[in-house]
């Protein structure tokens, strides 16, 4: 697949995405890295976290060290999350991933994309989703699970996270769509979350990849090294790494080159 009329930011050809799912748009855009470097590419696809507090450009900005290795860049707002359509939920969020993976196949099949080098970004909620996906795909290379919500169930039972969906109605009007009714979204999730596609302990024997890193901050209160270890203690190869000053988000000016590094050194091994 060509774009036919290639538009640039910077250094960098940019192209929009849009995927109809379900009469509804998932919008996203697809980074490619400087010219010089040859196709195909490899890429990183980028899951980000609920509520989705930074925009795309933002994400892509943090990760431009990436495109100056060579790597594409694929970053996409969930159905339900700020320019795409539809409601939020673990079924349209999964079906979105599949989506954006038969995409990106298409692309390898055009000699765009690197077959053995498709890699996987996720950040807090996103990282539930994309270890989902690593269940039902068996062509991925490297994951990264950046401050992973893992134990969901607890996670929406807990009253800080009524808390999170006031907030967001209140004050991020049209960042979520479908949380408006609190009751109703978490009386769903629960529903959702007792179907065994959705239970993250039910799939773990089918998770696939070359390898992964859980990147954690030291300063998260959000995720217990302890349920981490309890979850992926079975699985044959992943290595946690904390950075010191870090809290739940990565996007911070003062430990941004740590995680750079760190990030380098983990794809390039």
């Amino acid at each position: 697949m060509e774009f036919k009329e290639k538009q640039f930011d910077g250094a960098y050809e940019v192209s929009a995405i849009e995927l109809d799912i379900e009469g509804q748009l998932l919008r996203g855009l697809l980074f490619f890295p400087r010219e010089y470097y040859i196709k195909p590419y490899k890429i990183i696809v980028y899951y980000h976290d609920f509520p989705q507090l930074f925009s795309l450009y933002q994400i892509v900005n943090k990760l431009e060290f990436l495109l100056e290795l060579g790597y594409s860049i694929l970053v996409f707002n969930f159905r339900g999350y700020r320019n795409s359509q539809g409601e939020i939920s673990l079924h349209s969020q999964l079906q979105d991933g599949l989506i954006v993976a038969k995409f990106i196949h298409l692309m390898v099949e055009k000699g765009i994309f690197k077959q053995q080098e498709i890699n996987l970004i996720g950040h807090g909620f996103g990282c539930y989703i994309a270890l989902l996906l690593c269940s039902m795909n068996h062509f991925l290379n490297k994951v990264i699970l950046i401050s992973p919500i893992i134990d969901l169930e607890k996670f929406v039972s807990d009253e800080s996270f009524v808390k999170t969906l006031e907030y967001i109605n209140r004050y991020l009007p049209g960042y979520v769509h479908g949380i408006e009714n609190i009751k109703e979204f978490l009386t769903k999730t629960k529903s959702e979350l007792n179907l065994k596609e959705f239970q993250i302990k039910k799939v773990i024997n089918r998770i696939n990849f070359k390898d992964m890193e859980i990147i954690l901050g030291k300063k998260n209160k959000w995720v217990e090294i302890s349920e981490i270890n309890s979850i992926f203690e079975k699985l044959p190869k992943f290595k946690i790494v904390f950075i010191e000053e870090m809290d739940h988000n990565w996007i911070e000016e003062d430990i941004l080159m740590e995680f750079q590094e760190e990030i380098v050194s983990f794809l390039i091994s």
